[in-house]
């Protein structure tokens, strides 16, 4: 088992070893993914999604602050866009 199911099996077996950070990203359902493609000049790309293998959009305002490109390994969560759903507080891993 892994990715985001896994974790939640082992902190049900094991809390103690969680810290508080950990706990939070784990009740809200971060999602782990690669970057497929992001064009850094016009500020989109998609990322896969680990477990769904799911493509999401991503904008350059839905970045945490950092920079991404092809093939980085990012956490991100999801939101309802304009146009569907778009990974959002994306961050390198």
């Amino acid at each position: 088992m892994s990715g985001l199911l896994g974790a939640r099996v082992a902190f049900l077996r094991n809390p103690s070893i969680f810290t508080r950070s950990s706990i939070h990203h784990l009740l809200i359902f971060m999602k782990t993914g690669t970057v497929k493609f992001f064009n850094e000049s016009k500020g989109y790309g998609f990322i896969t999604d680990d477990e769904t293998k799911e493509d999401f959009f991503v904008h350059i305002t839905g970045l945490n602050g950092g920079q991404i490109q092809q093939n980085d390994r990012v956490e991100f969560e999801t939101q309802e866009g304009r146009k569907g759903v778009n990974a959002v507080d994306v961050k390198k891993v």
